[in-house]
């Protein structure tokens, strides 16, 4: 039904404008989705505040939508395929209005983690946005649209400028009005501007079960981990880092997501540039690279303030060794762009090795990454809570990061050149 009337719609528009129409339209969605998604990393502040919350229940509160978020995306994958993103995006979107705008009248820690839960559902937009763009693309610049597409990360770093000015000027109650608002609104306009094709629907035939039969694959479950980091991670940092600038620097909720931005923006509005990275000089690369750099931001970021005694010959001095706000952001920010090019990176290898299943494919490595997003934050409340030392968030993560470099040496690495004129004939076969 869907793609006959979207078929029909489009017969007279051009196939490349259909296409960028189609990517813009789901990439605005997506943008206005992660906002949602990402919502309570700033009205949670206030939120703590009201209920006397400790750094695990807050960790809690802020990972409750992503839990939804991610255990969703496999079943909204398998339905992309099967109908079509348009339709799936636009009843995902307006599934969400009504429990987005009842926040607002919450009172009690259960009533804001049940309705997180609803609103959490947003989240799961990426695995349909995803295959829904990929397939108008053919394969050489699949990388690139899905890289534009996923740039709507942004999304984190467009709440950290919206919600903490709605926050200041008329309290965190009308941010949940607003943001209902903002979806209904982007819901009716996807709806309006966007197209089909039965051309990029799965056979009928093709069952739920052998959708799944991927799960199999041990390549699956490598991008799974890979996933975990570079989104898993920007995720729980998006929700986590206006607190942690809040509470380690003494800063204003104002200043504090402005800061926080500087990690989540780039983290987000790269993402394209890291998808024509992929498309140019292949995922592999592109990953190990990034995973690095990751190793590299994150082993400085999780040291702790730190001061030392010297004996010298005038006797002992001691020097402290501890990052300013403006060390630790720059830190976030090489990070943000490192996470931005894997996002995308970890995706061209899905577009490469399983074209005809991407949305389930997508739906299984965005649950991983998804489930790294809220798993994270309540282990960083955890961490805190336990060893009063806020750098533990920091740690927990080189030590994922580890895991990653290490399955992907002795899954890759050792059998292909990183640098080198053969390093583009490397197969992931196998």
């Amino acid at each position: 039904m869907e793609a006959g009337a979207g078929s029909s719609r489009g017969a007279g528009t051009s196939l490349r404008a259909r296409q960028w129409s189609v990517v813009v339209m789901s990439t605005l969605a997506f943008t206005v989705c992660f906002a949602v998604w990402m919502m309570f990393a700033v009205i949670g502040i206030p939120i703590k505040k009201m209920l006397d919350l400790n750094a695990t229940q807050f960790g809690l509160l802020t990972a409750t939508p992503v839990l939804t978020g991610s255990l969703v995306r496999v079943p909204l994958g398998m339905w992309t395929d099967k109908y079509g993103g348009r339709i799936v995006f636009f009843a995902l979107m307006m599934s969400t209005v009504i429990p987005i705008w009842l926040i607002g009248y919450a009172t009690e820690f259960w009533q804001f983690l049940v309705l997180g839960l609803f609103v959490g559902l947003a989240g799961g937009s990426f695995s349909v946005g995803t295959p829904y763009v990929a397939r108008w693309f053919d394969k050489q610049h699949q990388g690139f649209a899905m890289g534009v597409f996923g740039a709507g990360n942004s999304g984190a770093a467009v709440n950290k400028f919206v919600a903490p000015t709605i926050v200041v000027a008329f309290g965190w109650i009308f941010v949940p009005q607003v943001y209902a608002i903002a979806m209904l609104v982007t819901a009716i306009a996807f709806w309006m501007f966007t197209y089909s094709d039965p051309k990029h629907l799965v056979p009928a035939n093709i069952t739920y079960r052998r959708q799944l039969e991927c799960l199999r694959d041990p390549r699956v479950w490598k991008y799974c981990q890979y996933y975990s980091i570079v989104f898993g991670g920007y995720v729980a940092l998006s929700l986590w880092m206006v607190n942690y600038y809040v509470g380690e620097f003494g800063l204003d909720i104002r200043i504090a997501a402005l800061l926080a931005a500087c990690f989540s923006l780039p983290g987000g509005v790269l993402r394209a540039i890291g998808g024509w990275m992929a498309d140019k000089w292949g995922a592999h690369r592109v990953t190990w690279w990034v995973m690095w750099v990751s190793w590299i931001c994150l082993f400085l970021l999780a040291y702790p303030a730190t001061s030392y005694t010297v004996q010298t010959i005038s006797g002992p001095v001691t020097f402290t060794l501890a990052h300013n706000v403006w060390s630790f952001t720059f830190l976030m920010f090489l990070l943000g762009i490192a996470w931005a090019f894997g996002k995308a990176s970890v995706f061209k290898y899905i577009a490469d090795e399983f074209p005809s299943n991407i949305g389930t494919i997508s739906g299984v490595v965005g649950l991983a990454g998804g489930l790294g997003g809220f798993v994270l934050p309540i282990m960083f409340g955890a961490l805190l809570d336990l060893t009063g030392v806020r750098s533990t968030a920091f740690m927990l993560m080189y030590a994922v990061v580890w895991v990653s470099l290490i399955w992907m040496y002795w899954t890759e690495v050792r059998r292909a050149e990183v640098i080198g004129p053969r390093s583009t004939e490397f197969s992931l076969k196998g």
